[in-house]
């Protein structure tokens, strides 16, 4: 639901911590910090997942995505595993982050840290059609999009 006052997106949040709330660092920023809610230790080259202790309600038609926050993967070599993991409408539990230690030693992370970064994107909801491959359009549309990763070049 958009805020008539403001015109944001209001987004429901229950916090089972005494973590700020998420929340944007400076004026148009895109992301907003995440904290964890708990001590753990990231072994050198293996993942965890973090507790947050945020339960988000999310409007349909829109998702949240979890990202890497770019201090941590450059100095440390920590990185949200899944990124952008992404937070449906439709999800209830607990927002946790899987993160993994690219680093050689292992990282100590502290209740309060800032983790991640939380994205709120509009979403589209599509229907696929299916079409045969013998069709014109579909011969067209299908063959002239070139083929296989790296298929438009590296430059």
């Amino acid at each position: 639901m958009i805020n008539e006052l403001t015109g944001k997106l209001q987004i429901k949040i229950y916090r089972e911590t005494d973590n700020p709330l998420p929340e944007f660092k400076n004026d148009g920023d895109a992301g907003m910090d995440i904290r964890s809610n708990e001590d753990i230790r990231i072994r050198a080259f293996n993942w965890t997942t973090i507790g947050t202790g945020l339960y988000i309600i999310i409007p349909y038609g829109y998702e949240g995505q979890v990202r890497s926050r770019s201090g941590l993967a450059a100095k440390l070599g920590l990185q949200v595993l899944n990124t952008p993991g992404t937070i449906d409408s439709g999800y209830r539990d607990e927002l946790k982050v899987i993160m993994i230690n690219h680093n050689h030693m292992s990282h100590d992370v502290k209740k309060g840290d800032r983790i991640a970064q939380l994205v709120i994107k509009k979403v589209e909801n599509v229907h696929l059609w299916e079409i045969d491959k013998g069709t014109h359009t579909a011969e067209s549309e299908i063959e002239n999009r070139g083929g296989g990763l790296g298929s438009t070049g590296i430059k």
